[in-house]
């Protein structure tokens, strides 16, 4: 099973204004340090929580079809399948029609329930799942306890920029930081 994202956010969840505001800033020299900032933030409460905060797609390769039938989507919140693809033999794809598959967005992970699985041809990622996730195309869907976090992270990263090289970044993680991405984490193994 590999997940990764095919199309990254169209925008952040905080933007340069919101971020320097809360940054005390009131020049732009320092701009594109604060929106690499606000993205390296976002990604790491991504990693952190398993959520995608701006809508953004992902593909889940999987070598066959759970037993039961059930495709665990472990990024959230999903809001659509966009296809299913299973490869044969030759490497020939065959999309299954909407009708054939049930998505399950509220239960967490999301579910995709499959009554008939073709099986594929090939013995390595042979199927192919497309989904978006996301809380919305802009920042104000996003979770105000979410998009706080990503303000620590930057205010944080950006006082202590200077004070340690950058192989040693992160150097940590506020405490205010996991207090607020708490509720959100997913469990780990």
């Amino acid at each position: 099973m590999t997940l990764f994202r095919t199309v990254e956010p169209a925008v952040e969840p905080v933007s340069p204004v919101e971020a320097k505001a809360h940054l005390r800033i009131d020049h732009d020299s320092e701009d594109t340090l604060i929106s690499g900032l606000i993205r390296a933030a976002r990604q790491e409460v991504e990693q952190e929580t398993g959520l995608a905060l701006i809508d953004q797609s992902w593909r889940l390769a999987l070598d066959r079809w759970p037993r039961d039938g059930l495709v665990l989507l472990r990024r959230a919140p999903v809001r659509q399948i966009l296809s299913v693809t299973v490869f044969d033999g030759d490497g020939a794809a065959s999309v299954l029609a909407p009708e054939s598959y049930q998505l399950d967005a509220v239960s967490s992970p999301a579910r995709l329930h499959l009554d008939a699985r073709p099986e594929p041809g090939l013995a390595l990622n042979g199927i192919e799942i497309d989904f978006t996730a996301g809380f919305g195309e802009a920042g104000t869907d996003v979770p105000d306890l979410l998009k706080r976090a990503i303000m620590i992270l930057v205010a944080y990263w950006y006082e202590f920029r200077a004070a340690f090289g950058a192989d040693s970044q992160p150097v940590s993680l506020p405490g205010e930081y996991r207090r607020l991405i708490a509720a959100w984490r997913r469990p780990r193994l």
